[in-house]
């Protein structure tokens, strides 16, 4: 019997040559570079903040690891730090004291209550250097947690109010824009709310604030740890308002209802569970398309890699990137100081 060969010559010579080589646009890193498909730069991250009232210094968030709830003083310098970094935008969410709450989340829509001061302080800082957007809900104001004003159906049951709300989401958008809100961003879900607030800025004079539409924002489980950023008073869960996580039709057609009534930018939240979602949005809308990476989202990476079972960095810019290629114009990530710096140090050059 002949001895059987191993040699390499003999195994390569009998294997064709590939005529096509995906792996020449591999080779190197600038290879790598010409022929990216999908960019991520720090004017396409928006950088969720939480501004809190009664505090001396920030405080820690202990389920999102390195976000602080601020003082103003504070959320002014992380404004200024944004607006050195290239960030597209700054999104402010309201912290106020339990004891502002009240059933139709007031203070809210007060001039001196700390989201509007905060939105103040921050055009004092940037100006128009970075883009300043207000969250336009009342879940952190309310001391139901809920998103609108609850009221009775028919049959005695309680409910989240839809028309009731739309009128405390119009005084909201208003005083946000007059404290120096760039862009409004109603976030409840509540049917009409996008006409009826663009009538509302129209009104008052303010026909350049933007609305940013949260068109398809489902009644996820990733939202865990903001709710301890915003110390919510929710009790029960969102279902009735927020979308249902199997449906993608449903997403389509709200989508399409806020461009239809006049929505500057749409968005989709969650973000990493809900790429399909991303992908359709982004094929049928034409103005720009936002994606929200959760604070659950956030979390799950940050323990993962504090466990050392993930490689941080390259994670969280991995999970950027997909959003983007996803379809999204826009990210909003608390990772978006960070990203910033990792991109001003050369990532994506290796």
């Amino acid at each position: 019997m002949e001895p059987v060969t191993t040699s390499r010559e003999t195994d390569t010579a009998s294997v064709p040559a590939p005529l096509v080589r995906p792996r020449r646009l591999r080779s190197t890193p600038a290879m790598r570079r010409l022929v990216a498909e999908t960019t991520l730069a720090p004017r396409q991250l928006v950088l969720p903040v939480f501004v809190a009232d009664g505090l001396d210094e920030p405080h820690a968030i202990s389920s999102l690891p390195g976000v602080v709830q601020h003082t103003v003083d504070s959320l002014r310098r992380e404004a200024v730090a944004a607006a050195e970094a290239g960030l597209g935008g700054i999104m402010l969410f309201g912290v106020p004291l339990d004891a502002d709450k009240d059933a139709t989340g007031s203070c809210g829509a007060a001039a001196d209550g700390i989201l509007n001061r905060a939105l103040t302080a921050v055009r004092e800082e940037v100006g128009d250097d970075l883009v300043v957007m207000a969250d336009t809900c009342l879940d952190e104001f309310t001391d139901h947690g809920h998103c609108g004003v609850l009221g009775t159906d028919p049959r005695g049951e309680q409910i989240v109010d839809n028309d009731a709300t739309l009128a405390a989401y119009n005084d909201l958008a208003v005083a946000q824009a007059a404290a120096g809100a760039h862009v409004v961003g109603p976030s409840g879900m509540m049917d009409g709310q996008i006409v009826a607030i663009r009538e509302a800025l129209d009104r008052e004079g303010y026909q350049d604030v933007a609305v940013l539409a949260y068109s398809a924002k489902y009644a996820s489980a990733f939202y865990g740890p903001f709710r301890e950023a915003v110390g919510s008073s929710l009790r029960g869960d969102r279902r009735t308002y927020q979308q249902d996580p199997a449906n993608l039709r449903e997403s389509l057609r709200e989508v399409r209802l806020d461009l239809d009534e006049g929505a500057d930018m749409v968005m989709v939240k969650p973000a990493m569970s809900y790429l399909d979602v991303l992908r359709q949005t982004a094929e049928i809308s034409d103005v720009p398309v936002a994606a929200y990476q959760v604070s659950g989202e956030y979390a799950m990476i940050s323990a993962a890699a504090e466990r050392g079972w993930i490689d941080h960095d390259p994670a969280v810019m991995e999970s950027l990137t997909s959003i983007r290629r996803a379809g999204a114009d826009i990210v909003l990530t608390y990772w978006a100081l960070h990203a910033a710096r990792l991109l001003a140090d050369g990532w994506g050059s290796r």
